[in-house]
């Protein structure tokens, strides 16, 4: 069976403009493609997503449309920006709207969760610490080295997407990131969590 990933890409900065964390989010597809998996990405500020913890707030909520997109997932990718060493807002409602997942028989097990995180400032380690603990509580399964993550040098104005070219360091992590999930992921398939 052929596997596939979404990338909730959580920046600030709608489409199409230019946005560090929606390039980060497509190497990591494309490395994920290299290993079998294919998928596609959302920008989800491009999305009228209402605050709250359940699957549809109602209205004129967006949130349903991607979680149907989350759902028929096998790999999610979660990435955000570092603003003042924390997720941004968007990333923050994404955590807030799979908390009604935790009400759901098990809707997120089986799957695999991996994170990118860019900033010109520390806060990678913390972000991804974040990231990881609460797709975890809400079922998802992490990988070996599910995190890959490029920080510039602090209180300077290079974004990611200045780089000529991504560091090997950083290459090398969204590589491992790629081969490992899309491992567990088939793993996952083959094998699910019993119930």
């Amino acid at each position: 069976m052929s596997l596939t990933a979404l990338a909730l890409v959580c920046t600030l900065t709608p489409s199409p403009g230019p946005s560090s964390s929606a390039l980060m989010a497509s190497q990591i597809l494309v490395e994920l493609e290299n290993n079998g998996v294919t998928g596609s990405a959302l920008r989800v500020v491009d999305f009228d997503v209402k605050p709250g913890v359940e699957k549809d707030m109602g209205g004129d909520d967006e949130w349903p449309h991607i979680r149907a997109q989350i759902l028929a997932a096998d790999v999610i990718v979660v990435v955000s920006p570092t603003w003042m060493g924390q997720i941004t807002s968007v990333g923050q409602r994404v955590l807030e709207r799979l908390d009604a997942e935790l009400s759901e028989d098990r809707t997120l097990f089986n799957k695999v969760a991996v994170v990118g995180v860019v900033g010109n400032e520390d806060g990678a380690h913390h972000i991804t610490s974040q990231l990881f603990q609460a797709l975890n509580d809400v079922g998802f399964t992490i990988p070996a080295q599910g995190g890959t993550y490029w920080n510039g040098e602090a209180m300077h104005r290079v974004d990611f997407l200045d780089l000529k070219r991504v560091p090997d360091a950083v290459a090398s992590a969204t590589k491992m990131l790629a081969a490992n999930a899309a491992h567990l992921a088939k793993s996952l398939q083959d094998s699910p969590y019993p119930e």
